[in-house]
C-alpha cells in the first residue's frame, strides 16, 4: 500500500481529499503536466482516499446497466483527445477496441467504465494513499500572518495520524446518500447505493424475499425495481413514488448542451434569477428521470404479467410511505395513496430507498478552515470560475471544489460531463497562482 511522503521538508502544491473520478482526472492532468515540465515547474501532488482501493458507486454496478453519458466524456478526452488515459486507449490495452466499436454505441456498460477508472487509477497509484481518512484541515499562518498553507490531518490504515502540509487542497468527496427523515437502516432497509452487495447477501443467505419495495422515481429507482424483479423470480416488487409515472430523461441534442463546457461559462456569468431558471428548466436532464428504454421495458413487463394473470410488478404511483415498522417476520410498510388518503399496510421483506444523493456540507469537511471561506447572500460558498473558493484577504492558500458547486457552475458540477475539462482548469489555476505567489518557507 502506497504511503504518501510526509515530514517537515515535504510541502505539497496540492493535496486532494477523496479519490473518485473527479480527483482521478485531476491526478492524471497533473501527472501529464509533470511528465513534460522541468523540475522547477512540476507540481507536487498527493491524494488521500478513505476506501482501501478505488471504487465508484460499486453498489450499483448491475451487470447490464449502461452509462448515461458518452464514453468520450471520460477522464481526459474533452481536455486532450491525444491523451493515452482515454477510454479508447483502455479498450485497446484490454483487446476490446474493435469489439466495442462493433456495438455501435456511445454508452459502455457501467461495470466496464468502472474497470476503466480502475485501470487509470492504477497508473497514478504513486500519487494516492488509500485507507486514509482525513480528520481535519487546519489553517497554517506564515511569519507575516497570512494563511499560506493547510495542514491536512489523516489517519492511515495502520491507525497512525499523519499531518501533511499543502499550499492548496482540493475537495472531491462525492455525494452522500440521502434518506427520508426518520429512516432506520437495517439488514432489510438500505439505500440503493448498497443494492448489489445487499441483494447478493440475501441470495447467499437463503432468506426468502416474498415482497420488495423500492421508494423513488429516478433512474436508480427504476434500475433497482428491474434488478429485484429478475433476481427474485417469485417475489412481488412494488415501486412507490409520488408521480403518476416515471418521467423520461430529456437527452435530446439541444437540451444536452446544458452539459457542454461552454454552458458552465454561461451559467457562471448569469445573474441569480437566470441561474435558478436554467436549473429548473433543465432538471429533466438529470433529476428524478429515467431512460425511456428502461421505462418501456418495465411497462412491457407489467403488461405481460397482466396478460398472464400473475402481477409481480406493482406501480404504487401518486403514493408515499407514511410508516415503517419492523417485526419479527419482516417489515410492515404503510403506503398512502395521495389522491384519496387511503392507506395500505404491506408486509415487506426488503425496503430500498432510491432517494438520491446530496453534496456534503463543506463546513464539516473543512472544519476551522471553513471560517475562511466567503459566502454569498444565500449562504452558498463563493467559488471562482477556476473552482477555487473565495477566501478572506489574509489567506493565500487555496481551496478547490470538485462537486457541490451547482449553485455557481450548474448542473454538470456533480456529473462526469465536464470532469476532464475541470481537471485542466484547476491545473492551470494552480500554475497561475504559483507563478504570482511569493515563495515562502513553511514554519514548523
Amino acid at each position: 500500500m502506497n504511503a504518501l511522503p510526509s515530514g517537515p521538508d515535504v510541502v505539497y502544491d496540492i493535496l486532494g481529499v477523496g479519490f473518485g473520478p473527479s480527483n482521478l482526472a485531476l491526478a492524471i492532468a497533473l501527472d501529464e503536466h509533470n511528465a513534460k515540465a522541468g523540475a522547477a515547474d512540476r507540481l507536487r501532488a498527493g491524494f488521500l482516499e478513505r476506501q482501501p482501493s478505488f471504487g465508484w458507486h460499486r453498489g450499483m454496478l448491475i451487470d447490464d446497466a449502461t452509462m448515461q453519458v458518452s464514453f468520450l466524456k471520460d477522464l481526459v478526452t474533452l481536455r486532450d483527445p491525444s491523451s493515452d488515459y482515454s477510454f479508447l486507449c483502455y479498450l485497446r490495452e484490454r483487446g476490446r477496441l474493435v469489439d466495442f466499436l462493433n456495438q455501435k454505441t456511445l454508452f459502455p456498460l457501467r461495470a466496464e467504465f468502472h474497470d476503466y477508472f480502475e485501470w487509470a487509477a492504477a497508473r497514478v497509484d504513486h500519487l494516492v494513499e488509500y485507507s486514509c481518512e482525513v480528520l481535519a484541515i487546519e489553517p497554517v499562518p506564515s511569519p507575516g500572518g497570512e494563511i499560506a498553507w493547510f495542514d491536512v490531518v489523516g489517519r492511515g490504515g495502520d491507525g497512525r495520524t499523519v499531518v501533511r502540509r499543502a499550499r492548496n487542497v482540493c475537495l472531491a468527496v462525492g455525494m452522500e446518500p440521502h434518506l427520508p427523515p426518520g429512516t432506520v437502516l437495517s439488514d432489510r432497509v438500505f439505500h440503493n447505493s448498497e443494492l448489489v452487495p445487499r441483494v447478493a447477501a440475501l441470495v447467499a443467505g437463503g432468506a426468502p424475499v416474498r415482497r420488495a419495495l423500492v421508494l423513488g422515481a429516478g433512474q436508480s429507482a427504476a434500475e433497482a425495481v428491474e434488478y429485484l424483479h429478475r433476481t427474485f423470480g417469485d417475489a412481488e416488487v412494488c415501486a412507490v413514488f409520488a408521480k403518476y409515472g416515471y418521467t423520461p430523461a430529456d437527452d435530446s441534442p439541444f437540451a444536452n448542451r446544458i452539459f457542454d463546457p461552454e454552458a458552465v461559462d454561461v451559467y457562471f456569468n448569469s445573474p441569480p434569477q437566470v441561474k435558478r431558471s436554467l436549473f429548473d428548466y433543465h432538471r429533466g436532464t438529470n433529476y428524478s428521470v429515467v431512460d425511456m428504454e428502461l421505462i418501456e421495458a418495465l411497462y412491457a413487463t407489467s403488461y405481460r404479467e397482466k396478460v398472464q394473470g400473475r402481477e409481480r410488478l406493482r406501480m404504487l404511483n401518486i403514493s408515499r410511505i407514511r410508516e415503517v415498522r419492523e417485526t419479527g417476520a419482516g417489515l410492515e410498510v404503510t403506503v398512502e395513496f395521495l389522491p384519496t388518503g387511503e392507506r395500505e399496510v404491506l408486509t415487506v421483506d426488503v425496503l430500498v430507498h432510491a432517494t438520491g444523493y446530496r453534496s456534503p456540507d463543506i463546513s464539516a469537511l473543512l472544519g476551522e478552515a471553513a471560517k475562511l471561506c466567503l459566502r454569498d447572500e444565500e449562504d452558498g460558498v463563493r467559488v471562482g470560475r477556476d473552482h477555487r473558493v473565495a477566501v478572506t484577504p489574509p489567506v493565500t492558500a487555496g481551496v478547490y471544489l470538485q462537486g457541490g458547486t451547482e449553485h455557481t457552475h450548474g448542473i454538470s458540477s456533480t456529473l462526469l460531463s465536464t470532469t476532464a475539462i475541470r481537471a485542466g482548469e484547476i491545473r492551470e489555476s494552480l500554475l497561475a497562482h504559483r507563478a504570482t505567489a511569493s515563495v515562502l518557507s513553511p514554519p514548523r
